[in-house]
């Protein structure tokens, strides 16, 4: 299988802390446009593998590779510019600051220190601020402090961020924790559009959220693979029944 083929290319992936393999000989391959969602229960490495990918953990064996690219001797900063956008589980946004500024800060030219000495609004980045806004439905609070939004529309809102950055790898740890019936359904359009034109890897524990936006599901065990396919096929398969789903 060549790494050529997919978007993200993940072969013997391994990580141990003293010993404890929480990621255990690893192989995973995600399409361009694929919307892959991970599913398993808590410790099955789910979290680690997003740390890996991003370099926030390194490995002890194994290769990640994006778009051809070895990853895992890079650093997290270098991965980033590579394409790959990655976010937590907790909204990591700036609360002191309105929607509008925080997708401005998040602008590719205003992120390093010497972008942000010569950086210049203009139209096209005032076009594409209030155009990611839109996407993620927060266009009437745009001037709104970002500490006001409900904690959905702080997830949104650090989606948004991403966004921005044009990310052709987007990696997300439990999006839809803590929200609202209409605010998950949003997310699931939200997700559905904007994995066109990019590779989405989502992290989640709602199975009827899974089952509406997943092209794919990989189920994972004590960082393993366990089984994958479509929901439906997943759902069906014995082992991931009586370790998961049966719980």
């Amino acid at each position: 299988m060549s790494s050529k083929e997919f978007a993200l290319y993940i072969e013997g992936l391994t990580v141990s802390f003293d010993g404890f393999k929480a990621v255990d000989n690893l192989n995973l391959y995600v399409d361009k446009d694929e919307l892959r969602v991970v599913i398993g229960p808590n410790g099955a490495g789910k979290t680690t593998v997003l740390d890996l990918i991003c370099g926030k953990t390194k490995s002890t064996s194994g290769s990640i590779k994006f778009k051809n690219k070895e990853l895992t001797n890079l650093s997290e900063h270098q991965i980033v510019h590579q394409g790959v956008g990655r976010k937590f589980q907790t909204p990591s946004i700036y609360e002191n600051l309105t929607v509008y500024q925080n997708l401005e800060v998040s602008y590719p030219k205003g992120r390093s220190v010497f972008g942000a000495l010569f950086f210049k609004m203009n139209d096209d980045i005032d076009k594409r601020i209030k155009q990611v806004a839109e996407e993620i439905f927060l266009s009437d609070l745009l001037y709104t402090e970002a500490a006001l939004l409900s904690h959905g529309q702080k997830q949104w809102l650090e989606i948004g961020m991403l966004l921005i950055q044009d990310p052709e790898l987007l990696m997300l740890d439990e999006p839809v924790a803590g929200m609202s019936v209409k605010e998950r359904e949003q997310t699931a359009e939200l997700l559905k559009r904007i994995c066109v034109g990019r590779s989405v890897l989502v992290i989640e524990h709602d199975m009827e959220f899974v089952e509406k936006i997943a092209h794919k599901v990989t189920v994972l065990h004590q960082g393993k693979i366990l089984a994958e396919g479509d929901m439906k096929t997943v759902q069906n398969n014995p082992d991931v029944v009586e370790v998961y789903l049966g719980h």
